[in-house]
Parts: structure tokens; sequence; C-alpha cells
């Protein structure tokens, strides 16, 4: 069993930056890929970055150059520095752990465990 639990989000105007943060509970999270997917209203759930458990790094292409995943295994914890946010960016992250592996983890079906979520509003 694996907890999740978003926090960080809030209101910030374009161009600005926020940090977000995971922290997971559970002996399993080092050998868990760990993903950012965020979901605005009234569009589907989608992929913003992930980061397996050996250290492999993806990105959508919305947000590549601009955020940033990474993770501490010792503290449980996986991060998203989200640099210059457009108002596009706005809506719920969620983070998610992945038991599988499957390289390039960017599907909302391969992760089994999901936290509440963190809304994250960029206005113009």
């Amino acid at each position: 069993q694996v907890q999740l639990v978003e926090s960080g989000g809030g209101l910030v105007q374009a161009g600005g930056s926020l940090r977000l943060s995971c922290a997971a509970s559970g002996r399993t999270f080092g050998s868990r890929n760990m993903g950012w997917f965020r979901q605005a209203p009234g569009k589907e759930r989608e992929f913003v970055a992930a980061m397996s458990s050996g250290g492999r790094i993806k990105y959508a292409d919305s947000v590549k150059g601009r955020f940033t995943i990474s993770r501490v295994n010792a503290k449980s914890a996986v991060y998203l520095q989200m640099n210059s946010l457009k108002p596009e960016d706005t809506a719920v992250y969620y983070c998610a752990a992945d038991p599988s592996g499957i390289w390039p983890l960017t599907q909302r079906g391969q992760y089994d465990y999901w936290g509440q979520g963190t809304q994250v509003t960029v206005s113009s």
C-alpha cells in the first residue's frame, strides 16, 4: 500500500514559479516509478513528467524546459519544480506511483496509486 499526499499548489502570476511536493508512505517508494499528471476543467487527465526508480526522466512536450522532476528516496518524496508558468498550466496536479516500469511511464492506466491533487492556478 502506498499513500501519496501532494502540496505546494497555489495562485501565481504568469512567468512565476511553484514547487510541488509529493510525500509517499510505504516502504516500497524507492522501487517505484513516480509520475506527475494534471487535469484542467473539462479536460482529461494528462501526463506531465515521470521519473523511474533508476532516475530516468520523461517530460511532456508542453512542459519540457520549464518543469523539472526530482525525487529523494530517503525522504520518500518526489518534486515538480515549475518555472515560467503559463495560464494554460492551470490544473489540478496529481502525483502517482507506478509498479510496472513500462517506459516511458506516460500512461495513466499503469499507475496504481494516486494522490488527492493540488490546485495550481496561473493568472495572466
